[in-house]
């Protein structure tokens, strides 16, 4: 198996396997790499391991170097253009009139390429924009459309549970979101309760999917006759953080049993 380390060129984004070449990396060592797009600023993430074939895409470029000082402060001088890009940017969107908005801007390491991340409503001809970025800042440019749920990852802000959201904060990337994992875990179908700041579905909503659907599995299904220590009655609700079932009984009452308290009826349901 190939021996890799794992390096990634911003907070929260993806991790990409490289050779280590023979260089000796640890986890937050600065790094310069060769990528497709070009030589790369980068961090380690993941010390040097052994790691599956099919895990790994062809051909696997090597490290260069490990950053030197130079390439720290030519790395610190871009991330202060791409603020000085990105003003201008907005004053010439708004000049060209287009409707579209610009969420962030990166340059490659080698100053070659400037990218520039917007969202739009629809698709938007910004050929002449491309024109004039390119002759204000002579180097390659390059606009590229990013959705909603990228737009939060870029430019990050806290969820409803008061912590910086998951896309931000760790996640390297989306996973599809569901309305039944909101059902499944018995939550509000509210659209303001289960949305993110991106006004998608919430990602960690699949967090707790999988423990939701094996405890679920367990547990008597809702509707179904079980006796209980205080008589017969029916499955009304799952309560999976309590690993109980609500049932109720004859007298109408509803009380809550672990599942080794309740035996399904038979033929009960």
């Amino acid at each position: 198996m190939p021996v890799v380390v794992g390096v990634r060129f911003k907070p929260g984004g993806k991790t990409y396997y490289f050779d280590p070449a023979d260089f000796s990396l640890m986890v937050g060592d600065q790094v310069i790499v060769e990528t497709a797009r070009g030589t790369e600023f980068g961090q380690v993430v993941s010390a040097p391991t052994e790691v599956p074939e099919d895990q790994v895409v062809q051909p696997l470029k090597k490290v260069l170097r490990k950053a030197t000082e130079n390439d720290i402060r030519q790395a610190e001088e871009l991330r202060n253009k791409e603020q000085e890009a990105m003003a201008i940017c907005a004053e010439r969107i708004a000049a060209h009139g287009l409707d579209m908005n610009l969420v962030d801007v990166e340059y490659s390491f080698d100053g070659s390429k400037v990218i520039f991340y917007f969202t739009a409503e629809g698709r938007v001809d910004f050929r002449e924009l491309v024109r004039d970025l390119a002759s204000i800042f002579k180097t390659r440019i390059e606009l590229r459309q990013i959705g909603v749920r990228d737009e939060a990852k870029f430019l990050g802000g806290l969820g409803p549970c008061g912590r910086e959201i998951c896309c931000k904060k760790f996640l390297t990337e989306f996973r599809p979101v569901s309305i039944r994992m909101a059902k499944d875990q018995n939550l509000s179908l509210n659209p303001t309760k289960i949305s993110g700041l991106c006004g998608r579905l919430m990602c960690c909503l699949r967090f707790e999917c999988d423990h939701y659907e094996n405890v679920k599995s367990q547990l008597p299904d809702v509707g179904t006759r079980v006796l209980t220590p205080e008589g017969v009655g029916k499955v009304v609700a799952h309560n999976v953080l309590k690993n109980t079932v609500s049932v109720e009984l004859a007298d109408k009452s509803i009380v809550e049993f672990p599942p080794e308290e309740v035996e399904t009826e038979p033929n009960g349901e």
